[in-house]
């Protein structure tokens, strides 16, 4: 069940931007990628293990530099980065 509410809500994110407009901006789904990331530390932080703290930042920070990169050059990059957010969520 969690795996349906996670691809409908971001199936629903996606098709909400689109609506609205906010994805004619190339800044977007990069800032969409780091605030998704952003939520694997504040949920280690809610866990309180120093060491889940710190492994969760490291790959916040590995999404948050293929965001980077990905809106300096490449869309793609974004778009493999949202999709192994996914696959993250799956394994984690």
């Amino acid at each position: 069940m969690p795996y349906v509410i996670g691809s409908v809500l971001s199936a629903g994110v996606a098709v909400f931007a689109r609506y609205v407009g906010f994805d004619r901006d190339r800044a977007f789904y990069p800032t969409v990628v780091i605030v998704v990331a952003l939520y694997y530390v504040l949920f280690a932080v809610m866990s309180g293990s120093v060491q889940t703290v710190v492994l969760e930042s490291i790959m916040m920070s590995l999404f948050a530099i293929a965001a980077v990169v990905g809106f300096k050059w490449s869309a793609w990059i974004v778009v493999a980065a949202l999709a192994g957010h996914g696959v993250f969520d799956a394994v984690h």
